[in-house]
C-alpha cells in the first residue's frame, strides 16, 4: 500500500456527514404515520401515549405540548392529565397506578421537574 492510498483511507475514515436533523425527524414522523394509517386500516389499536403534568412549568408545558402535537401528527391517541402544583406524592403515585392499569394507555410519561413538596 502507497503512502497516498493509506492517506486516502484516513481521510474517508476521519470525514464526518452532517445531517439535517429536521428533515430526518420529518422522514421518520412520516414513516410512523404510514404505519399508524396502516394499523387503523386494519381495525388495530393505534398506540395511546399519557402524559402527566404536575403544576404550572412554563418549559414543561410547552415540551408536553409538542409531544401532544408529535402524536396527532402520526395519528397516535395522545392524553394530557394536568395535576394542580399541590398534588401531593400519594395521588401522584395513584394516577400513575390507574394509568398502569388501564389498557387503552401504551405508555405514559410524568413530565419532570415536579414542584417541591411542603
Amino acid at each position: 500500500m502507497d503512502k497516498n492510498s493509506l492517506t486516502t483511507q484516513q481521510q474517508q475514515h476521519n470525514r464526518m456527514e452532517l445531517l439535517d436533523g429536521k428533515k430526518v425527524s420529518e422522514e421518520i414522523k412520516n414513516e410512523i404515520a404510514a404505519e399508524v394509517a396502516k394499523m387503523k386500516e386494519n381495525g388495530e389499536k393505534v398506540p395511546h401515549l399519557a402524559a402527566i403534568i404536575v403544576g404550572n412549568d412554563g418549559a414543561s408545558l410547552t415540551y408536553v405540548g409538542s409531544k401532544v402535537k408529535s402524536c396527532e401528527r402520526v395519528g397516535f391517541e395522545s392524553t394530557l392529565i394536568k395535576m394542580p402544583s399541590t398534588t401531593s406524592e400519594t395521588e401522584l403515585l395513584k394516577k400513575i397506578k390507574e394509568l398502569n392499569e388501564n389498557d387503552d394507555i401504551d405508555g405514559f410519561i410524568v413530565q419532570l421537574p415536579l414542584p417541591e413538596q411542603n
